[in-house]
């Protein structure tokens, strides 16, 4: 699953967000949102909090950073808007915030979240090397990561 997700999910953001013509963005954007659906669907049916059980694999760990900086960064300026992980995708929403807020040994005592920072990840993701103007860092979302409760 690790080389399924980098190639259809971690780098198709990138495809789409560097696409030189509305082709090429479309060419991946599509294929992308269909991998999210399937990792989805994937979490659904297995019920487990971690993509493969109820402990943390390696690729949970790959897909992290992608998934935590889908909807501050991806969904804007990549444009990689069909769904946002927040409002579209429940259980990889749900398994997000786990991975964030666990404090337990499985995260390393909240590894996660501590080394998040939204702030960090809006502004990269709008330095003015991406334009000539001076960069505008988007304020949302309020809630950067909604809680377990």
């Amino acid at each position: 699953m690790k080389e399924w997700v980098y190639s259809t999910i971690n780098t198709a953001v990138y495809k789409c967000g560097f696409a030189s013509s509305q082709e090429a963005c479309t060419a991946n954007v599509y294929p992308l949102f269909q991998s999210l659906d399937r990792l989805e669907a994937h979490l659904t049916e297995h019920k487990t909090s971690f993509l493969f059980g109820e402990h943390i694999t390696e690729a949970d760990i790959r897909f992290y950073p992608t998934i935590a900086r889908f909807d501050v960064g991806y969904c804007t300026l990549f444009k990689c808007n069909l769904k946002s992980i927040r409002h579209d995708y429940p259980r990889l929403h749900k398994w997000l915030r786990i991975l964030y807020w666990e404090k337990s040994q499985d995260t390393n005592g909240a590894a996660f979240g501590s080394t998040t920072h939204f702030t960090l990840i809006k502004a990269g993701y709008t330095y003015p090397g991406w334009s000539l103007k001076q960069s505008i860092v988007p304020a949302g979302h309020l809630v950067n990561i909604m809680s377990l409760d």
